[in-house]
């Protein structure tokens, strides 16, 4: 072969190395394939592309020694350029082990240390392959830039510099160290990842524990062992990669076929990913896919921050039962108001006058003791009273130090038949210092924008509690596009601004209609979460979501005008989640924990009258954003209470992150083939100077 014509083979080949990966492949259609199988399919389209060229070598017979020299160098120099764009483009050796974090969960185990150590031997060499190749591609085109210049770059004896027998010398001891060392030979590394992870089912054991970690790292359950086998899976590619690319480099060094060797090691990966697909889409499938926020530590509670709560909704009150009826009378006892009662009157301008008035309705009265003494709170404060003790020793609230003074009360008797008694009671006041709103407008991501619901939130405006979306660009297979996230403003307004009304802009909490349904509302399959709403099921607030058709391997939202709202629409069936003797949520003592279950309802409620004096209205809302930390497209959303005993917990938003089971899959053929790449045949005999009709089938 001339020198011209090696030259012009060079550049020819390097002309349609940039064709394979676009023009010259036809991807094996992978509907809902999850990333990291893409990842591995492409991958191994390049192996097929690579061994098409690599075989070429065995075709090359009845020449000269230099001439064969030549052409195991071009095979050489096209196997490393596939090599290279793909690890530089696909497979960077800077993410040696994915996000480690994920890895943190395995460090209970037993096993974690010699998975460890795996992981760290096969990224370890990983990152000493990518880095021979992107010293080798280079060097090869100043060899060829050289010869097109009329130098004999393989002349070893005239240029001894330009000479590639290092580079060959080097990639043969590197394959070799990558096959055959005798401490850490990959293929080793590889099994006993799978031993660990599948044969002693540590992703089963993960599955256990992933719930405790949602405080960790802010992903859910099911998100935690997706993540990790993503993670361990990326490595396990990056061995296998190693292993063919070490077979392909020996074989066109003329060091042996190991045509078997090759379809061995691919063999053991379908093989493998077959039982680890079984074994992990069963562990995904009974894990959970909720993720709420923890509660922060207790000294770090904010109001408007990390919580929120109604005010003045139902609150403890005294009043004396000559004031709750129309003819000043004393003939009943407190237990005799009940239900919607009002003060009529201020009698004598006793205690009455010493007290912002209840102006709306009295419910829940009793009777405590005669005679008592009163500590009233702070004009500016949402309290009433800071604690109340009685003449017979009871204190209801937390008794302190009184900065106002305490105000002596006491009952009387009239005449001697009617004793007038002081009442402990409940006040239903819709003031104006009373925030008892909940908006019924929707809040909803920019479909139009490819937008999906990656967060949200409760926020409090104008005495009006809102639920705000976090949004961000949905992305082929499942991403998101982390630079598009943000919240989106609700629709704020004031209940008192001309054409808001009651019932269809917002909600009013009163002592008959202050229940919220705590539902979990997932979307159809096929569908994503882009907006959520409350919305009044009978008397009770109940949240609905809309979901949106999506293209799983475009990321493309589908059929927009068709976007579904749904809701649970049971109103029979729901039992009550009853707060007992409830107290103040940032008081106490422990972090919260769920508490109820999906169907269930709870009334907006008094904290406890003895822990509190009944000056609470809980539950409080958790202010906190909820997102993941990795976004992704969500499945659903749910409300949920979390408490402790005697607390009177949080109500929080929850995210129903998105189900990756049904998109692991296997990458293979039936047969264990490669998949298919077109016009491999025609493009190798171009490169390679080779008639076609010698070259090997590429299927």
């Amino acid at each position: 072969m001339s020198m011209a014509a090696i030259v012009s083979t060079s550049v020819i080949v390097l002309l349609m190395i940039g064709t394979f990966n676009t023009v010259g492949i036809i991807a094996k259609r992978l509907d809902g394939a999850s990333p990291v199988d893409t990842l591995r399919h492409r991958y191994l389209q390049q192996e097929k592309l690579a061994l098409n060229i690599v075989q070429q070598i065995d075709h090359v017979t009845n020449q000269v020694d230099e001439d064969v020299a030549q052409q195991r160098s071009i095979v050489l120099r096209e196997l490393f350029t596939i090599y290279l764009r793909f690890v530089e483009q696909e497979l960077s050796p800077e993410a040696a082990l994915g996000d480690e974090r994920y890895f943190t969960v395995l460090q209970r185990f037993a096993e974690w240390h010699q998975l460890e150590q795996n992981l760290l031997t096969i990224n370890h060499l990983y990152r000493a392959v990518c880095s021979f190749l992107a010293e080798a591609v280079p060097r090869y085109a100043d060899h060829l830039s050289t010869a097109a210049a009329g130098l004999d770059a393989f002349d070893m004896e005239a240029r001894p510099e330009l000479a590639d027998n290092d580079l060959r010398l080097q990639s043969i001891d590197l394959a070799e160290t990558v096959l055959y060392d005798r401490r850490q030979p990959i293929a080793l590394q590889l099994d006993q990842i799978y031993t660990i992870m599948v044969r002693q089912a540590l992703y089963y054991k993960v599955q256990m524990v992933a719930k405790s970690t949602i405080c960790t790292f802010g992903l859910s359950a099911q998100q935690v062992l997706y993540l990790l086998y993503e993670a361990i899976a990326m490595t396990e590619l990056k061995g296998y990669l190693m292993m063919q690319f070490a077979y392909m480099v020996l074989r066109a060094q003329g060091k042996g076929n190991f045509t078997v060797e090759s379809s061995a090691r691919r063999n053991e990966l379908q093989t493998r990913l077959n039982r680890t697909h079984e074994l992990l889409q069963r562990a995904m499938e009974q894990t959970s896919r909720d993720y709420w926020r923890c509660d922060p530590e207790r000294q770090a509670h904010r109001e408007n921050e990390t919580y929120l709560q109604f005010t003045r909704l139902l609150q403890g009150y005294i009043e004396n039962e000559v004031d709750m009826n129309t003819e000043n009378t004393c003939r009943e006892t407190c237990g005799h108001y009940q239900y919607g009662h009002r003060q009529e009157q201020c009698y004598k301008e006793l205690y009455c006058t010493r007290q912002p008035k209840c102006a709306g309705r009295i419910y829940d009265c009793e009777y405590v003791d005669s005679d008592m003494w009163i500590c009233p709170s702070a004009p500016q404060s949402q309290r009433r009273y800071e604690y109340i003790e009685y003449e017979n020793g009871m204190v209801r609230g937390r008794k302190g130090y009184c900065p106002r003074g305490t105000t002596k009360v006491d009952s009387w008797w009239r005449w001697i038949f009617w004793h007038c008694s002081y009442c402990f009671c409940v006040c239903d006041d819709n003031g104006p210092r009373s925030d008892r709103f909940v908006s019924l407008r929707e809040a909803v991501s920019d479909i139009a924008q490819n937008k999906v619901v990656t967060g949200l939130r409760f926020l409090k405006q104008d005495r009006v509690i809102h639920l705000a979306v976090q949004q961000g660009t949905l992305m082929p297979q499942g991403e998101i596009d982390n630079r598009t996230l943000e919240w989106v403003p609700p629709r704020y307004f004031s209940v008192l601004s001309k054409g808001i009304r009651d019932g269809l802009d917002y909600h009013t909490l009163t002592y008959d209609n202050r229940s919220m349904d705590l539902d979990d509302v997932q979307v159809y399959p096929g569908y994503v979460l882009t907006g959520v709403r409350f919305r009044l099921l009978g008397t009770h607030l109940n949240l609905m979501i809309r979901m949106t058709e999506m293209n799983f391997t475009s990321g493309q939202l589908m059929d927009l005008d068709k976007s579904i709202w749904i809701g649970n629409d049971n109103t029979i069936a729901r039992t009550e989640l009853v707060l007992k003797q409830p107290d103040v949520p940032t008081k106490a003592l422990s972090k919260s924990v769920p508490d109820s279950t999906n169907g269930q309802y709870v009334r907006f409620t008094p904290t406890d009258r003895e822990a509190d004096a009944a000056q609470t209205t809980v539950p409080f809302l958790d202010a906190q954003p909820v997102y993941t930390h990795r976004p992704v497209p969500l499945s659903g959303a749910g409300i949920f209470h979390k408490g402790q005993s005697k607390s009177g917990g949080f109500l929080a938003p929850k995210l129903l992150t998105y189900d990756f089971t049904t998109h692991i899959q296997r990458p293979l053929g039936a047969n264990n083939d490669l998949p298919e790449v077109s016009a491999v045949s025609h493009s190798v005999a171009i490169s390679t100077g080779l008639s076609e009709d010698r070259l090997p089938s590429a299927n």
